[in-house]
């Protein structure tokens, strides 16, 4: 993939969908209006239709901001919403953004940099979740783990790099026409996919641990296991059609899942004298006793846990990680993913 050289200071167009973003949506836009970057800078809001006054903030912060740009997204999923965000751009340089996202004041400029030095088609940086109360905080450490999401580059600081992929993503313009955007039927993984596209034609994706990004996530338990069946049910998508491009980190969840549904059927067959305890029917339930075990050891090294309410948290933070996106997983790779995925968040009030 050839990319002609950058100027120094190439105008930028920031890019976000939006959908039931109301608590977050305008902090978010005004971190990106107060970046240290000197360069031009737009942004294009692709409004789903939000149910709470996302929509509202959004045509408030037009009117203050010549810069805030608006498009409708009546198909409500990003895919397509980044989409029609991008066709009304005007920029050489795409840097995607998230309505639960805050940038570091310095994030648009190291990133230009780094895609001018390092001749990338894209590059991501770091993503450091972040939590409110008590249960939003734990979701957060279990982002922030390599025992929660497991050990993805954009997860930790590791060292920079050639990546697979990148959080979010600062692109050039001529990549992303190149690989013809976002696929639209990737409701979830769509930033993986795109990306693969962009490595396959030549680009290069570059991971950069300088660029850091605040995200929030679900501050319920019940918000986190449905995102993460939709992520997983998309994840298995993707297996389906990628195959072997998929690393092999994304299959375990649903190796996990059956082994627990192993476990927990013969726990049941022995509990109630089906199956004979002397025998080797007990050697089902190592799945079960091992995953345990192994969520004690996760829970026991995860820093930042004040207490056993913590500890306890953490530990129902990665079960329900696991499980929700091991089971979303399995149903993706026998039904496929048809329409099904978790539309725009539940409205939390606790960040404002």
């Amino acid at each position: 993939m050839h990319l002609p050289a950058l100027p120094e200071l190439p105008a930028v167009s920031y890019v976000m969908p939006v959908l039931n973003e109301e608590t977050f949506l305008e902090r978010a836009v005004r971190t990106i209006l107060l970046q240290d970057y000197e360069g031009e800078k737009e942004i294009v809001l692709a409004l789903g239709p939000s149910t709470d006054g996302s929509n509202r903030i959004a045509a408030q912060l037009a009117a203050e901001d010549s810069r805030v740009r608006l498009v409708e997204n009546p198909e409500r999923d990003i895919p397509a919403g980044l989409n029609r965000a991008i066709a009304m751009s005007r920029h050489p340089v795409i840097i995607r953004v998230d309505a639960h996202s805050e940038l570091t004041p310095d994030y648009t400029r190291r990133g230009v940099e780094t895609l001018a030095v390092e001749g990338a088609a894209n590059v991501g940086g770091v993503m450091r979740a972040a939590g409110a109360g008590n249960v939003q905080r734990a979701i957060a450490r279990g982002y922030n783990s390599p025992y929660g999401l497991g050990g993805g580059a954009y997860h930790g600081d590791g060292a920079p790099g050639e990546a697979e992929s990148a959080y979010l993503g600062i692109f050039r313009r001529e990549a992303v026409d190149a690989a013809g955007g976002y696929d639209r039927e990737i409701l979830r993984g769509e930033d993986w996919e795109l990306n693969l596209r962009i490595r396959r034609a030549g680009g290069l994706v570059w991971f950069s641990p300088a660029l850091g990004v605040t995200y929030w996530p679900r501050a319920s338990f019940a918000d986190l296991a449905r995102q993460f069946f939709a992520t997983g049910t998309w994840r298995a998508v993707l297996v389906r059609k990628y195959g072997r491009a998929n690393p092999w980190r994304f299959f375990v969840p649903g190796v996990l899942v059956l082994g627990l549904a192993a476990s927990t059927c013969a726990l049941i067959l022995l509990s109630t004298g089906v199956l004979p305890w002397a025998s080797a029917w007990p050697a089902l339930l190592t799945p079960m006793t091992a995953y345990l075990l192994g969520i004690g050891v996760a829970t026991a090294r995860i820093p930042d846990q004040r207490g056993a309410r913590d500890r306890l948290l953490t530990a129902a933070t990665l079960v329900t990680m696991h499980v929700s996106w091991g089971a979303g997983f399995l149903r993706g790779i026998v039904f496929g993913g048809g329409r099904f995925f978790g539309r725009g968040r539940v409205v939390d009030r606790s960040r404002v």
